[in-house]
C-alpha cells in the first residue's frame, strides 16, 4: 500500500502543449475528493485529496501554481499515515511547467523532489529521509509534463469531438523517468459530482506502460461534460487492490 497514493495522483487522473479547447483551468479553483480503498471486500474512505490553483507573479513571469495534497484521515494514521504534497508552476496559457515539487511521507517513507524544467532539460534535486541530497540532469521530450500538470492538461482535451474508442497519447515524467499514457474515450455517463449535483460526464479509460495498472479499462476517470471538465470520479485498479476518488466539492470554477 506504500505506493497507493502515488498511483491515485496519476489517475486524476500530452501529445501537445497546444490545447484542443480554450484553457478551462483558472486561478482560484479548489477541488476536494474523498479517497476510498477496498479493505476486506468493502470500499472504505481512508483519505482526503485537495487540489487548488492560484496565480503567482514573480519579477519576470506569471505562473499558475497547481497544488495537490493527500492525507489519510486521522483514524487511519496509526495503520498507514500519508502526508503528500505535489506542486507545479506552469505558464497560465500553455500550461507548460517550469518547476515541479514533490514532498511525500507515506508510512515513514520520506522523499523530496524538485525539478527545474527549461525546455527539454530538467535539473533535479532528490533527497530521502536521513540521506544526503543528490542532483541530476536529464532530458525529456518537448511535450512531456510532470504528473500534476498532466492532471490539468487532460482537461483541455476536447472529448466532445471524440468517437467512442478514440485514443489520445500523453507522456509524463515521474521518478526521473518518462512514462507513456493513453486515454481512451468510452462515451458519456451521468454521475453524482459532489456539490455540483448530477452531471453528464465524459468517461475516459487510462492506460500506461507500467505494471502499476491492472486490467483493461479498469482505470477510469469521469470528467464533467462542460467547459470545466472537472474530474468527478476516478476508479483505479492496481496490483494491491482497487478503489476510487469521489468529488466532494468544487469551488472557484
Amino acid at each position: 500500500m506504500k505506493k497507493t497514493l502515488l498511483i491515485l495522483v496519476l489517475f486524476f487522473l500530452v501529445t501537445s502543449f497546444k490545447s484542443d479547447t480554450e484553457n478551462p483551468v483558472k486561478s482560484g479553483e479548489s477541488l476536494v475528493y474523498s479517497g476510498s480503498y477496498n479493505m476486506s471486500g468493502l470500499l472504505t474512505q481512508i483519505a482526503q485529496v485537495n487540489m487548488t490553483t492560484e496565480k503567482v507573479t514573480t519579477a519576470k513571469n506569471n505562473y499558475l501554481h497547481f497544488s495537490c495534497s493527500l492525507a489519510t484521515y486521522s483514524k487511519w494514521d496509526s495503520f498507514f499515515k500519508i502526508r503528500d504534497v505535489y506542486e507545479s508552476y506552469v505558464n497560465p496559457i500553455s500550461l507548460k511547467p517550469s518547476l515541479y515539487k514533490r514532498n511525500i511521507n507515506e508510512g515513514g517513507f520520506i522523499k523530496k523532489e524538485k525539478y527545474v524544467i527549461k525546455g527539454s532539460k530538467v535539473n533535479s534535486t532528490v533527497s530521502f529521509k536521513n540521506n544526503q541530497e543528490t542532483q541530476n540532469s536529464f532530458t525529456i521530450g518537448t511535450n512531456t509534463v510532470d504528473v500534476i500538470t498532466f492532471l490539468y492538461q487532460m482537461r483541455t482535451v476536447n472529448f466532445a469531438n471524440f468517437k467512442v474508442g478514440q485514443t489520445k497519447s500523453f507522456t509524463i515524467v515521474f521518478d526521473e523517468k518518462e512514462m507513456d499514457i493513453s486515454l481512451k474515450y468510452m462515451g458519456k455517463e451521468t454521475i453524482n459530482a459532489g456539490n455540483l449535483g448530477k452531471k453528464e460526464c465524459y468517461k475516459v479509460s487510462i492506460a500506461a506502460k507500467t505494471a502499476a495498472l491492472k486490467g483493461k479499462d479498469k482505470n477510469i476517470i469521469w470528467l464533467t461534460a462542460d467547459e470545466h471538465k472537472i474530474p468527478a470520479l476516478i476508479q483505479f485498479s492496481i496490483p494491491v487492490g482497487v478503489g476510487n476518488l469521489t468529488l466532494k466539492s468544487a469551488t472557484g470554477i
